[in-house]
């Protein structure tokens, strides 16, 4: 079986904005490690080899002449790509890699991402369709967010392909737009679930043994529910268990809007930047932070070291979103042996009182009452956390490669074969002339 999988984000740090790479990264690997000749299409860094190979893993690294224009990462000049991969990557990865390997009476299977691959797998249904060869690929669209739904001509591409997203909460918003939706989750890659320096751990403890700390690592972002966050803060200091809350925002202007919050609840925020990356470093510039500190707003890169011994040495990691179409954070803070605290949509893996405390409102109340037995049971929270610990691993991209996605593929029936059809080409976004 020969697997493709399209996506704008990749493994480059030019293609990375979010964990829609790590996502099309930890899948791509656990195919090939599983032993299947694996194709990953991706807008990569426009600097590197078009094609690189890795094993079982083939690197193709599209719309390089567009990025070559456009420095400023995978979004930059986001239209022209899109158009450039709709039109030239499916003839393409069929003249070069599908007919070959239909040829030889083997089978394909295309797994695309988000809305920006939309009309790339509309032009490849087409072409396959034409050549008489459709009967022969399975092509899976995910949504893994609602962005960009407003572009998806859904009927068509409901006609086209088998769409999938990537929890049951994700399948029941899709519901409402009339798309029963095949949901498969997605995973953690393996290095998510390397320990994190016990000395570190221990140290960031011992620095803070008396107080609360909660760590958040999200967007600045509404649906993220910093502000419900900032207010059990203010709560847990107005009641005197002294809290310090670790965050991690983005770029967004809501930022200025939580820390404007913070300010106004008697929350003093100071700022922490790192002199490099790495857990020592984060853990040397937190250990600093003076005690009248209750918010830290890290502004500097938390690589995944990091995270880890961050996740595993706070009280609590605070993921509590409004809208999470799956929750990687929760699960990552899981892996790490972390005492994840989510919300209520996306995070199918999450028991509450089991392996998780679960938020089902904007009570700071909520929160506390869930929480503070816990501080004065730790072996119940030890407990939890351990809980978190094995149901993390369950969600390993090669459990869900063979646990979930492969038995959704064998259910899969292949369309009609057809004769060759003359088709009308689909609709696409018109191609971005190349420069001379």
């Amino acid at each position: 079986m020969q697997f493709h999988v399209l996506s704008f984000e990749g493994p480059d740090p030019y293609a990375r904005a979010g964990g829609l790479a790590s996502r099309v990264e930890g899948l791509s690997d656990a195919l090939a490690s599983l032993g299947h000749e694996t194709h990953l299409w991706f807008v990569g860094d426009p600097a590197l080899p078009g094609h690189e190979r890795r094993g079982s893993l083939h690197l193709h690294r599209w719309c390089q002449w567009v990025s070559a224009y456009h420095p400023g990462g995978v979004y930059d000049g986001e239209w022209g790509k899109q158009a450039e991969y709709a039109a030239s990557l499916p003839p393409v990865l069929l003249r070069d890699v599908l007919r070959p390997q239909l040829a030889g009476g083997g089978r394909a299977v295309v797994l695309a991402e988000e809305w920006q691959t939309v009309h790339a797998v509309l032009h490849l249904d087409w072409l396959l369709r034409h050549e008489g060869l459709r009967h022969r690929v399975t092509i899976f669209w995910n949504a893994n967010n609602v962005f960009g739904f407003e572009r998806i001509p859904w009927p068509t591409l409901g006609r086209a392909v088998r769409i999938t997203t990537v929890s049951r909460y994700m399948k029941q918003r899709m519901r409402e737009l009339g798309i029963d939706a095949l949901a498969i989750p997605n995973g953690l890659a393996e290095n998510a679930f390397a320990a994190p320096d016990r000395a570190l751990v221990g140290r960031l403890r011992c620095r803070f043994k008396d107080r609360i700390v909660l760590t958040k690592m999200a967007r600045w972002d509404p649906d993220k529910r910093w502000l419900p966050t900032i207010d059990i803060v203010a709560q847990l200091k107005g009641e005197g268990w002294r809290p310090l809350l670790v965050a991690r925002g983005g770029h967004e202007s809501h930022g200025e809007e939580v820390l404007r919050r913070a300010g106004q609840c008697g929350l003093r925020v100071v700022d922490c930047v790192t002199a490099k990356p790495g857990a020592a470093d984060l853990v040397e510039a937190l250990a600093a932070i003076g005690e009248d500190a209750d918010l830290v707003n890290l502004r500097s890169h938390v690589d995944p070291d990091a995270r880890r011994t961050l996740f595993r040495a706070a009280g609590a990691v605070v993921a509590n979103s409004d809208h999470e179409p799956f929750g990687l954070v929760g699960l990552e803070a899981m892996a790490a042996g972390g005492l994840a605290c989510t919300g209520c949509s996306g995070e199918d893996y999450a028991v509450a009182g089991r392996n998780a405390l679960v938020l089902e409102t904007d009570d700071p109340a909520e929160f506390i009452g869930l929480y503070e037995p816990l501080r004065r049971n730790p072996e119940r929270e030890r407990a939890i956390r351990r809980a978190g610990q094995i149901t993390a691993r369950h969600y390993a991209w090669p459990e869900v490669v063979q646990g979930v996605l492969l038995p959704r593929l064998a259910l899969q029936r292949a369309p009609e074969e057809p004769r060759r059809l003359a088709l009308l080409r689909p609709r696409a976004p018109r191609p971005v002339l190349r420069a001379r």
